[in-house]
Order: C-alpha cells, then structure tokens, then sequence
C-alpha cells in the first residue's frame, strides 16, 4: 500500500464517492469523523472535531496528504485554520481544499467564509491544490423540493445554478488528491444552465407531482445583482461535467420512494 490519506467530512456525500476512488488506488484511508465508527478494509476512523480543535492533530500524524471536504453553514474559516496549524507541524505535503464557485464575487456570508478558508489554506505555507464547485445535484434536489411544497413557486429574476453531480466532483478531486499540487485549478460545473421553473418542471413530472404557479421575486440587495449579473457562475474555463439534471433525477426518483 502506499501513502495514508486523510480526508475530512469522509463521511458526506461527496467524501462517500472520494474514499472509494482512494481506496481503489491503493492508499489507505484516514476518515476524521466527530462519531466513533468501525474500521473498514483499509478505511481508518479517527474521533475529532476540527471546530473544537480536538482530535485534530492526532488525525493528521503520518498523513502525506489531505482532502479536506468538511464543511458546514458556518465556522469552516475556523475550522480550516485549525487544520492547516496541524497540518504545518505534522509536515503534510498537499492539501486539497472543495470551496464554491463565486466564493469571491457573490457578497454572501457563508461565500465570504469559504473564501477565508481559502485564503487560509494558500497562506499556509503547505503546498495545495483548491477546487471550485458548483451546486451539488443532491443540494440542488433539497432545495427544489423545499420549494415545490409551497402553493406557489418563487421565481427570483436573473438566479440560474449550474447543478453538478457530486460523483463526478469525488472523480475530480480524487485526480487532484493522488497528483501534484496545483494551486487553484479551474472551477467544476454541470453541462447546463437552469432557472428554479427549469428545475421544477422535470422534478415535479417525474414525481407525478402536478405544476405550480410561479411567482416572480426580486433577490434584494448586493447578492440579489451579484445572483442577476451571473457571480454565482463559471461560464467560461471550467471544466464542465457530464451528467445533466435530468439524467440524476430520473436515476434518484426511480430508486427511492416520491415525495407525497
């Protein structure tokens, strides 16, 4: 076997397809976790809490490489700049970091916070690659089913998303992880736009769900001409992948219970 990596949130969705990839490519795995959980062939899981700053640096002892894919609503400045400190003194030689596309354009404080923790994994000292990505299809099904509970469906003027499928996100930073350090790369985005109608009319058929009435609403403020102007997206220079909103949709409707 060659050298171990750990990887941080290894146990969401996207680290649920990268620790396979890994796994398959001959590198044992380092899973930190906030839950004790059983080993598995070549998948170890160590307890830690990189918001707590527990565990931390035990997690990263001996680990050549790391992927670092925690992240929550907030603190993932907090919670990076704890990991990278350990990561300095334990010698890492690569750290790979998932942000968002638009962390720098769109005035959001949850954006504002992925681009410190950005700027916290660049300033480090440690060599490292950054990847940008666009909204996850799985994010993208929570949302519009959140939406399509309501009477009516907002349609907030100029917001178009380029969902992406996490899968192929997990091959991407599985490349990245097992390569050379390369600094930021070009963002990941899916292969089409969509309004939120867009992304409703297909959900809502495969559903059997009937249409909704939309309702036009304005994004206010400086997100809402960031949202409008396209911040949010990468139209050019990313590296695009291949599923479609369509094709994830019919996959995952047809393999679990709809909604009611």
């Amino acid at each position: 076997m060659t050298s171990t990596i750990l990887v941080t949130g290894g146990t969401g969705t996207l680290g649920g397809h990268v620790v396979p990839l890994l796994r398959a490519a001959g590198h044992e795995v380092r899973v930190l976790s906030r839950r004790e959980r059983a080993p598995e062939p070549g998948v170890e899981y160590v307890t830690g809490d990189l918001m707590k700053d527990e565990g931390v640096e035990a997690s990263v002892a001996g680990a050549a490489t790391i992927l670092h894919l925690a992240g929550g609503p907030k603190g993932d400045e907090v919670a990076t700049r704890n990991l990278v400190r350990a990561a300095a003194r334990a010698g890492v030689g690569h750290l790979v970091y998932i942000s968002v596309v638009g962390a720098d354009r769109v005035p959001l404080a949850w954006l504002r916070m992925k681009l410190a923790a950005e700027r916290t994994v660049a300033d480090s000292g440690i060599p490292f690659t950054t990847l940008r990505a666009a909204q996850f299809h799985d994010l993208t099904l929570k949302m519009v089913r959140q939406m399509t509970r309501l009477p009516v469906l907002p349609s907030p003027g100029g917001l178009r998303l380029q969902p992406v499928d996490s899968g192929e996100v997990a091959a991407r930073l599985a490349e990245l992880t097992l390569g050379t350090p390369c600094g930021p790369v070009p963002d990941m985005t899916g292969p089409r736009l969509y309004d939120l109608q867009a992304l409703a009319r297909p959900y809502l058929h495969l559903s059997g769900r009937r249409t909704r009435p939309s309702l036009p609403v304005r994004i206010p403020g400086k997100a809402g001409r960031a949202y409008r102007a396209g911040a949010n997206l990468t139209l050019e220079g990313a590296e695009v992948g291949k599923r479609t909103w369509e094709q994830f949709l019919a996959e995952r409707l047809g393999r679990e219970d709809l909604p009611e």
